[in-house]
């Protein structure tokens, strides 16, 4: 029992509440059987292929599943650690509110470069994007697994301007950008496509559109 408490307390103190099996390796002769244990009685559930999270609030694991957003950049931060890794393009937008509805794809962005997809238990699908995660610009930002980084507004609305593409859902992208538009100024935005040193047709004329609604509203 308690190897069991010990190694439970190292999962919830892990970033994101949430550690790979092979982490959990000297906290007893058998993790994965302690794990196997804590699944099911509900103190840990089961995100992906060995990577696990302690459910928040003490809710029972076996009934309670946390939204595809957040249990993506946990994955990606036990694998990669929660410092390279962030929510980004239509991750991100679900993250601000700008896609109202579940897409079942999520996007992370990773420190250099890009990994196969992961499904996860529950459902759905998380794109692993290779990224140069010092010139992104980036916001600590609370889920209910804990904090983590996500992309600003004008960073994500950037990204789904130049990356419509990025896990597969162009059309929610593009509606994603109309939304966040009215919540980014266009010096955000500018300041954002300068720090990346391009800007395409799109990035062009959302600045152009958001100058125009700027002056107005001044």
């Amino acid at each position: 029992m308690a190897e069991d408490v010990e190694l439970l307390r190292a999962v919830e103190r892990a970033p994101l509440r949430t550690l790979r099996l092979k982490d959990l390796d000297g906290y007893t002769a058998h993790p994965w059987r302690v794990v196997n244990q804590l699944v099911e009685r509900g103190a840990l559930t089961r995100l992906a292929h060995g990577i696990y999270t302690a459910p928040p609030d003490g809710r029972d694991g076996r009934t309670w599943k946390p939204p595809l957003e957040p249990a993506g950049l946990a994955v990606a931060a036990a694998r990669f650690g929660h410092r390279n890794v962030a929510l980004t393009g239509i991750g991100a937008a679900r993250h601000w509110a700008a896609i109202p509805r579940a897409i079942g794809v999520t996007t992370v962005a990773v420190q250099g470069r890009s990994y196969v997809p992961v499904g996860l238990d529950a459902g759905g699908t998380v794109f692993l994007l290779g990224r140069d995660l010092e010139r992104v610009d980036l916001v600590l930002e609370r889920t209910v697994l804990g904090q983590g980084l996500v992309t600003t507004p004008a960073q994500t609305l950037y990204d789904l301007l130049t990356r419509p593409g990025q896990g597969g859902m162009p059309a929610e992208a593009g509606a994603a950008a109309t939304n966040l538009a009215a919540r980014v100024g266009a010096h955000e935005l500018e300041r954002v496509a300068e720090a990346a040193g391009r800007a395409n047709a799109a990035v062009r004329e959302s600045i152009d559109h958001l100058r125009e609604r700027d002056a107005r509203t001044q």
